[in-house]
């Protein structure tokens, strides 16, 4: 599928939502390039992650303006991509925003205990469950004012999940 224009759909939510295995699956199904917005983390951050510290707003920072690269590159090469990248507070959001005019955030949005569950089952992430809480303390469900936002409910099956995803993002390719 292609556009005349690139497009970046950012695939947002707290850590264990599913965001990495949803967003490889609906890549792969809409044939849409797929980056990892936890490969684009400074290594001050990933060790700070891995002592079980959360980030603060000048640790993200520079992840952020990768991501806000990685959507301008594909906006500027007419490719269409998911960029996963939690994207907790709406300053984030904008920052990601600012200089791109293509992009559509999907929010995967569940409660702190089912997130809490599937962050359990999860082996080999460099997020500790502590961090979990500092994760839905930061973050600022986006309101009806930001109408690039499309919210998934993620209580439900991984394929349920991964059918609303595409549905969302098919018409805007």
């Amino acid at each position: 599928m292609s556009c005349s224009k690139g497009r970046s759909f950012i695939l947002m939510g707290v850590s264990s939502t599913g965001k990495t295995s949803i967003g490889t699956e609906v890549a792969h199904r809409l044939g849409l390039k797929l980056i990892d917005g936890d490969d684009l983390h400074p290594r001050a951050n990933i060790l700070k992650m891995g002592k079980g510290q959360p980030l603060n707003d000048d640790d993200r920072a520079p992840w952020l303006e990768r991501i806000r690269d990685a959507a301008f590159s594909l906006e500027q090469k007419s490719e269409q991509g998911i960029i996963i990248c939690s994207a907790l507070k709406r300053q984030y959001r904008d920052q990601i925003r600012a200089g791109n005019s293509n992009i559509t955030f999907i929010f995967l949005q569940g409660d702190f205990h089912l997130v809490l569950e599937r962050m359990k089952k999860r082996q080999g992430h460099f997020m500790k469950i502590e961090m979990l809480k500092s994760q839905f303390d930061t973050l600022e469900v986006p309101q009806a004012d930001e109408t690039d936002v499309i919210h998934i409910d993620i209580n439900t099956s991984f394929d349920e999940v991964v059918e609303r995803c595409i549905q969302a993002i098919r018409p805007l390719l």
